[in-house]
């Protein structure tokens, strides 16, 4: 699975679709064609007779060179600036395994994938790059007759390219975070095929983050697709569609979940319907609590747990201001989430128990059940936006973070894309370097070799 465990992920986790992937149907038509091409060559005892500058200056001749079966070593990397952190080999290895072979005329297929020799990393470490395209550090190395695999150059590329730039999209916002949590949001902004491999990519993320800051956060997902290769299950509470359907009214939205779900779900009120945060927030507040008091006072502690509140979270559009917010003439302080809104909905919280009619026995508890309510905030929020509210110390517990998780901009520095090259062939025994102009082996001390027979 990754560095955490040092085990790898199987078929039995992806379920590739084995058949059409041998067959090319996820391949750019190009490695097609090549790979069409080099097998009727081998067919034909094809014999290499062109002209090898290249060879010419090491001074080596083909001597009738099978280009057919030309055995090459590829490299699959990224050069995402100043790291990335990896996700999505086990995946590409898995590929490697179960697809490397050639169809016979008959339309059987001959899996050769026992012939490759392959070394990896595993998902969890970072590559590398300083700018430099002939320094990179590949994630995969292959090599092997390249007809054998020149269909999986494409879905290999896909793999890589989305599980890492996910991974290390999370891993920034968790550092902007400093520490706080970040819920995974982005289900709703691509299609479902990808839930799972995404969720993957968040977890490694969160496990590489944990390790390398000694934290212990959780990763929280929204569906139980994304947690499906990790174990993990979806989590959540009210939508906006929810308080809808109770015709607006949040607090009897929150009071009706809180009684029918079970205790351990945690009670966050999604409290920007009416656009009034604070004044939601405390409705909401005061609800639950004189329903959590009679529980307690009655010796229902299950009860009770029903109606603690765990948070309230603030999604305001970006093209409104709350009506709580003073207007300043500034769109970055007056709309959304935006930190005077934090800390007016944190005072009101805080400060909501001073005005319940409380017997003196319930006052200090009431005035703690208000404290431990937490904030958690939504809607646009990046790595940028998460640093600015950091550094002002805006007082925001949880942060939910959804389609910037997915950005691939180089303008943003978050372009993952992953590349494969040629680096050398075998020519009569020996390999000789083959990178295009501009491109060189490159070598990562976290590659190791792979067995795929298990995979």
């Amino acid at each position: 699975m990754s560095i955490f465990n040092n085990r790898r992920l199987t078929n039995r986790t992806f379920k590739l679709d084995i058949d059409r992937m041998r067959r090319g149907w996820y391949s750019d038509k190009y490695f097609v064609n090549i790979a069409n091409t080099l097998q009727v060559l081998a067919e034909n005892n094809y014999r290499f007779s062109g002209h090898s500058p290249i060879l010419e200056k090491l001074g080596i001749a083909p001597e009738g060179l099978a280009t057919g079966d030309i055995e090459v070593e590829m490299q699959f990397f990224t050069r995402r600036r100043p790291y990335a952190l990896i996700a999505g080999v086990d995946k590409a290895l898995s590929m490697l395994r179960h697809c490397t072979g050639y169809f016979r005329e008959d339309g059987t297929f001959v899996e050769t994938w026992s012939h490759l020799r392959v070394e990896a990393v595993q998902d969890g470490v970072f590559t590398y790059y300083n700018g430099d395209p002939r320094q990179v550090q590949p994630v995969i190395r292959v090599r092997g007759r390249y007809r054998d695999f020149a269909l999986l150059e494409t879905p290999i590329l896909g793999a890589l390219t989305r599980g890492s730039r996910i991974a290390t999209n999370v891993y920034n916002t968790l550092k902007a975070a400093r520490g706080k949590p970040v819920l995974f949001f982005p289900a709703r902004f691509d299609a479902h095929e990808v839930q799972a491999a995404d969720g993957y990519a968040y977890d490694i993320a969160v496990r590489r983050f944990n390790m390398d800051f000694q934290q212990k956060l959780g990763s929280f997902v929204s569906t139980d697709a994304q947690g499906d290769w990790w174990g993990g299950f979806g989590g959540g509470t009210v939508a906006h569609a929810a308080i809808a359907c109770f015709l607006g009214d949040t607090v009897e939205a929150m009071l009706a979940f809180a009684a029918v779900r079970p205790p351990d779900v945690p009670r966050i009120a999604l409290v920007d319907f009416t656009n009034d945060c604070v004044g939601v927030s405390v409705a909401v507040l005061k609800a639950m609590f004189e329903r959590y008091r009679v529980a307690v006072d009655a010796g229902l502690s299950t009860e009770a747990q029903k109606y603690k509140l765990f948070g309230v979270r603030l999604d305001t559009s970006s093209n409104m201001r709350d009506v709580s917010v003073p207007p300043l003439g500034d769109r970055r302080l007056d709309n959304g989430v935006n930190p005077r809104l934090c800390w007016l909905v944190r005072q009101a919280l805080d400060s909501a128990w001073e005005s319940w009619d409380l017997p003196p026995e319930w006052r200090e508890r009431a005035a703690q059940y208000c404290r431990e309510v937490k904030i958690v905030v939504s809607g646009g929020f990046n790595p940028d936006k998460i640093s600015w509210f950091e550094e002002l110390d805006v007082p925001v517990d949880i942060y939910g973070v959804g389609s910037s998780l997915m950005s691939n901009d180089d303008a943003m520095g978050t372009n993952t894309d992953f590349t494969a090259d040629v680096v050398r062939v075998k020519v009569n025994g020996s390999w000789v370097d083959m990178a295009k102009e501009g491109r060189a082996r490159g070598e990562n001390p976290t590659l190791e070799p792979v067995d795929l027979s298990g995979l």
